[in-house]
This record gives structure tokens, sequence and C-alpha cells, in this order.
């Protein structure tokens, strides 16, 4: 039997649509397909970022992410204004692990992610 492959990652909003344009910004990458009337919306991937599907479902986000994605970022200040600028928000704390600079950041859904330098 043939190991799972990975397909693409799924995330859980209200509005899917919304969410994959907050992130197609951020990321420079284009929103593909969409499924279900909207139910689903798809990120394209390339060879540096994977598929991400922006999942509508009934209830809203209530604690914090068990799972999250971490970017590599060249400056902290500027993806952080980024970030804030098309909707999301940032706490304002920054960890420093090592030779890891990271803040915790979220999309306008409060969907948590890290953005980081190493």
């Amino acid at each position: 039997m043939a190991a799972p492959r990975f397909l693409f990652i799924t995330v859980d909003c209200e509005d899917p649509g919304t969410l994959a344009g907050f992130w197609s910004a951020l990321l420079e990458t284009p929103v593909g397909e969409t499924m279900d009337d909207g139910r689903f919306v798809f990120l394209e991937g390339n060879d540096v970022l994977p598929t991400i599907c922006f999942q509508r479902v009934p209830e809203g986000k209530s604690v914090k992410n068990r799972m999250h994605l971490d970017f590599q970022v060249q400056d902290l200040d500027a993806t952080t204004e980024r970030i804030q600028e098309l909707g999301g928000s940032w706490s304002g704390s920054e960890h420093v692990l090592d030779t890891f600079t990271w803040r915790t950041v979220a999309d306008p859904e409060g969907n948590e992610f890290d953005i980081t330098v190493a």
C-alpha cells in the first residue's frame, strides 16, 4: 500500500471568498477554483506553497489554533504592517529563541500564524 499523498491544507472559516482574498494578497498567489457555491475556495499552490482550501463552516473560531502555518519573511515590521493593512492583526508580542525571532499574527477571522526571520 502506498503512503498517503499530501493534497492541500484546509482552513475552516465563515467567509471563504474574503479570507482567500486576504491570503492571496499576502502570499502573492492567485485565487483558484471555487466549488459548491463558494463553500470551498482554493489558493493555487506553486513550487514553494501548497494549495490552500478555505472551507465555510457554520461555527466561528472560538479557541487557539491547534495547528498553524509558519512563514519566513525578510522584514518582520514590513510584513506585520502588510498583514494589518489587509485586515489581519498582531497582538504586539514578539518571541526570540536562539537565532529565530517571530511574531504570532492572525488573519481577518482570527486564524493564527507565525512570521519569522531566522
